[in-house]
């Protein structure tokens, strides 16, 4: 069996639900973007097309083009059909998760992460536990690769 040298989705779960916490997004609603941050333009029957594979939301779209995750890049004119694209908020969301995967940390700071606030779920108390865990193990991953390194040198 291949390995490889990063385990990039080892925290997918902690990574999705600390997004989703963080931005208030469905599962569906970050399926999508997610879909959508590699298809650089997209019109309506695209968007249609992806999302009849997550649940469904009779106005997914309207909802998301109002709180800001799409945006128009050509308005319909004529015959010519809108196109859209993921807003720059949506597209920081998508880099943000990147990041994630990467090794960078989840702030643990109540202004920067609403799952470490007194009033929360059982659930966001079950996964910050995590993502403390989470975040001691790239720690310790980055003083591994440092020690190497050093080692190399």
């Amino acid at each position: 069996m291949k390995s490889y040298p990063t385990d990039y989705l080892k925290y997918w779960r902690v990574i999705r639900f600390y997004m989703k916490s963080k931005h208030g997004l469905s599962q569906a609603d970050l399926d999508i973007i997610l879909f959508l941050y590699s298809e650089r333009y997209f019109d309506r029957s695209d968007f249609d097309k992806f999302a009849e594979l997550v649940s469904w939301e009779l106005g997914r779209f309207k909802r998301l083009w109002k709180e800001g995750w799409i945006e128009h890049f050509r308005k319909h004119i004529g015959r010519s059909r809108s196109i859209y694209q993921l807003s720059q908020k949506a597209k920081n969301v998508v880099l943000d998760i990147y990041r994630k995967l990467n090794g960078e940390e989840i702030p643990t700071s109540l202004s920067y992460n609403p799952m470490f606030l007194k009033n929360v779920k059982y659930t966001d108390k079950v996964y910050r536990t995590m993502i403390l865990q989470m975040n001691a193990y790239y720690r310790e991953k980055r003083n591994e690769s440092r020690a190497k390194n050093k080692e190399d040198d």
